[in-house]
Parts: C-alpha cells; sequence; structure tokens
C-alpha cells in the first residue's frame, strides 16, 4: 500500500501479518482522492475516517494537508499500528482512536468537513451508516461524506444521497447535508 499524492506521495505503508481487512485498493483510492482535489479542498480541513482498518484512508488525507485527521477503528492493534505510522511518518496531524464507531460518533461533540466510512463488507447494519452520520449532526454544512460498501446497497435513494462512483467492487456512496 502506498500514500498517492502530498508531502509523502509514493511513502510504502506495510501494515503487517496481523491485517486481515480488505484495504481500499490504491486504484479506487487514486480514483477517489482525484474527484476531491477536483471539486474541495482538501488542505485545512477536518478528517474523520471511521473504520480506518491501516489508516491508508488517513495518511492520504494527512499527506494532502489536512489540519486534522481523526482515525477510529474498534481493533487495538490497528490503531497502534495507525499511531507508530503516523509517529514515523512525522504525521503530527493524524490523531488515532480506539473505540466502536457507532459509539464513537454518538458522543463526538466535533464536526468535520470530510468524514470517511469504509465500514466491513459483512457488516450488518451498514445501511445505517448514513442515518447515523446526519442524525448526529458531525458533517459541517458543506461537508461531504464518503462511504464505501458493496455493490450490493444502494443509498441512492438516501435523502442526503449525492452520487455514487464505482471502481470494480468498490462503490463509493457521496453524501451531503442538502437541508442547508
Amino acid at each position: 500500500m502506498r500514500i498517492i499524492s502530498g508531502t509523502h506521495k509514493g511513502r510504502v505503508v506495510r501494515p503487517g501479518k496481523f491485517f486481515k481487512d480488505r484495504p481500499t485498493t490504491d486504484i479506487a483510492k487514486e480514483s477517489l482522492f482525484n474527484i476531491l482535489n477536483n471539486q474541495y479542498s482538501i488542505e485545512e480541513s477536518n478528517v474523520l475516517d471511521l473504520f480506518t482498518g491501516s489508516g491508508s484512508i488517513s495518511y492520504e488525507f494527512a499527506s494532502r494537508g489536512a489540519s486534522s485527521v481523526l482515525s477510529v477503528d474498534a481493533n487495538y492493534k490497528y490503531v497502534e499500528f495507525i499511531k507508530s505510522t503516523a509517529r514515523d511518518f512525522s504525521f503530527d496531524n493524524i490523531i488515532a482512536v480506539r473505540s466502536d464507531v457507532f459509539r464513537f460518533v454518538k458522543g463526538v461533540k466535533q464536526q468535520f468537513d470530510f468524514i470517511f466510512a469504509d465500514p466491513p463488507f459483512g457488516l450488518n447494519v451498514l445501511d445505517q451508516i448514513p442515518d447515523l452520520i446526519f442524525e448526529h449532526k458531525i458533517l459541517t454544512d458543506d461537508g461531504l461524506f464518503i462511504l464505501e460498501h458493496p455493490q450490493e446497497f444502494n443509498f441512492s435513494k438516501h435523502p442526503n444521497f449525492k452520487e455514487l462512483r464505482k471502481y470494480g467492487r468498490v462503490n463509493f456512496s457521496f453524501f451531503t447535508d442538502k437541508k442547508v
């Protein structure tokens, strides 16, 4: 896994054998960040990375100048790996937190410009994540929520749905607060 662009472009991240989850592919990640770079400003933004896993998305936002990146995962080893990698790469803008994502979202008092969630594809409440984000008002008025999910999920009828992008087996649904 590598960092696609920014101050740490080309740096390789090796999570190790303990990492069992499916990281976002480099092709999908590059396509996602091409969209973000063309439509939004990442610099000086506040980012929340839920179900962060290896931290791949967090490193990408940090490398591209986000002010802060809060990486949340329930797995202790993943969180410790992100903390170690952030230290090794001098990413002072990344904070990794071990927490159940649903509990974290319900308790966080901060708002974010970008929220990215890559839940386990087998998660039985994956379809409830957009409602969780908008019910707890943790996205800024002009912010963007991105949910990575398998193709069998269709969020197009969600009131905050903006668009869907597909990259092989990887699907990104984009959501905004359309009420503003």
